[in-house]
């Protein structure tokens, strides 16, 4: 079984989103379901690190993403057994431009 790691960028983000759907919800136990339902694809990228869809044509050379519920996981495959989660985004957002394309 592979590791995961969470970029800077990651961690900042589960904050903003969980922060987000708290004050949107009301809710910190609705909040913290839906970074805990994030959380388990990282273990499944750590148990599975090729299960993400491929972004070489379209985004950059070595990236991919994970579809977690209403958000995206981009992330590489750093070493042979470890997976970097680089950003996570709601699904509307641009990718292209997030990453600077």
């Amino acid at each position: 079984m592979s590791e995961f790691r969470l970029s800077p960028e990651a961690e900042s983000e589960l904050d903003s989103i969980w922060i987000h759907i708290a004050r949107e919800s009301g809710s910190t136990d609705i909040a913290t379901r839906v970074v805990e339902g994030i959380a388990e694809r990282f273990w499944l990228l750590a148990r599975y690190p090729y299960v993400g869809r491929r972004r070489d044509d379209d985004l950059r050379t070595g990236l991919r993403t994970l579809a977690a519920d209403d958000y995206i996981i981009v992330h590489r495959i750093v070493e042979e057994d470890v997976v970097l989660i680089l950003h996570v985004v709601h699904g509307s957002r641009d990718l292209v431009a997030l990453l600077g394309l």
